[in-house]
């Protein structure tokens, strides 16, 4: 630790690094269970002869749809495992997401789902001395253009 900063030079160094990369089908079916378990009613996520006479022609997915992919591959457990292993506290809390919408997502779609660490800050808490790491996720579609992108924080203390 430099100068008492909980960000060590192995940690900064995990900054722009691709952890991982998923790719995947949006499925019709897949779309009707997520907006049913949501409790969206929603005819353009449920009702497919619906969606088909809409200017989308198909089902859409609910906003937080795409998140399911990147929880699957556990990456929250990866990514404490090279936190813990660069050096960082042990101890971590969700800080909250924020989603950016680009394109609408639907079926059919192949989306590659790509998530780097972002971004580390560092400042003094309640809890003590607390690091934030920011992990962004972009989600490109088929066409190449990107759909989505999510960026997710933690609370390591």
């Amino acid at each position: 630790m430099a100068n008492g900063s909980l960000i060590t030079d192995e940690l900064r160094k995990l900054i722009g690094v691709t952890l991982e990369t998923i790719v995947f089908k949006v499925e019709e079916g897949a779309i009707q269970r997520y907006a049913q378990a949501i409790g969206d009613p929603n005819p353009l996520y449920n009702d497919p002869d619906f969606a088909s006479r809409t200017k989308y022609g198909r089902l859409l997915a609910p906003p937080g749809f795409t998140g399911w992919p990147v929880k699957a591959g556990r990456l929250s457990d990866r990514l404490l495992e090279s936190l813990l292993k660069a050096g960082a506290p042990s101890r971590l809390l969700d800080g909250g997401v924020e989603f950016d919408f680009v394109e609408p997502i639907g079926a059919g779609d192949v989306l590659t789902a790509t998530t780097k660490i972002a971004n580390m800050t560092e400042r003094e808490t309640r809890l003590g001395k607390t690091m934030f790491t920011t992990l962004e996720t972009t989600f490109v579609n088929q066409k190449g253009n990107v759909a989505l992108k999510i960026r997710s924080t933690f609370i390591l203390f």
